[in-house]
């Protein structure tokens, strides 16, 4: 943003009007960390929780309408919206959520309305056994799977290295995350 040299490791921000991600320096992140203020960009936060209890279960999953068991979900705040993305061998594909069925979903787990808008994500990933994992994760952190996913992608199903991929990522959330406070099943 400043042109000041960055690390490997820096933090983002969210460009608002364009959806982009950004690098940035330090000073330049915290510039953007007032959630009250009105401003184009957001800095991405470091929180990584865990819905341990929190399980979509199969109805709640079709009507969500997200045709396959990996996505993320956000408050878009320029459309005011929930939005749903998954990973795939193009990258991101978004799936509209019907309003009335994520109202729905936070109706019975009011534990997710912490979601901050543009910047977090819920990523759930459901099993061929019906289980699902929960965490609220910095939005960067769904675009870097999406990105690994991308480049390992192979058939119709990701094949098994985008498979191992995804359960190397999954452990990675699960060592960082902590537990959502009044997490617990619907």
């Amino acid at each position: 943003m400043c042109a000041e040299p960055i690390g490997e490791n820096h933090p983002h921000v969210v460009n608002l009007d364009s959806r982009a991600l950004m690098c940035g320096c330090r000073a330049c992140y915290l510039l953007f960390t007032d959630e009250n203020a009105e401003l184009r960009y957001r800095a991405v936060p470091e929180r990584y929780l865990n819905f341990a209890g929190l399980t979509v279960d199969g109805r709640a999953w079709d009507e969500l309408q997200i045709p396959v068991g990996l996505a993320f979900l956000f408050r878009n705040s320029a459309q005011d919206r929930m939005v749903a993305f998954y990973p795939g061998p193009a990258g991101a594909t978004e799936s509209e959520l019907p309003l009335d069925a994520w109202a729905t979903v936070v109706e019975s787990s009011p534990e997710l309305a912490v979601l901050r808008p543009d910047v977090e994500a819920l990523l759930i990933r459901r099993t061929a056994e019906n289980e699902s994992s929960c965490h609220l994760v910095p939005i960067d952190a769904c675009y870097e799977l999406v990105g690994q996913l991308r480049t390992l992608w192979r058939g119709f199903d990701g094949g098994p290295e985008a498979r191992t991929a995804m359960d190397g990522f999954f452990a990675q959330v699960a060592d960082r995350s902590r537990p959502a406070t009044g997490s617990g099943a619907p």
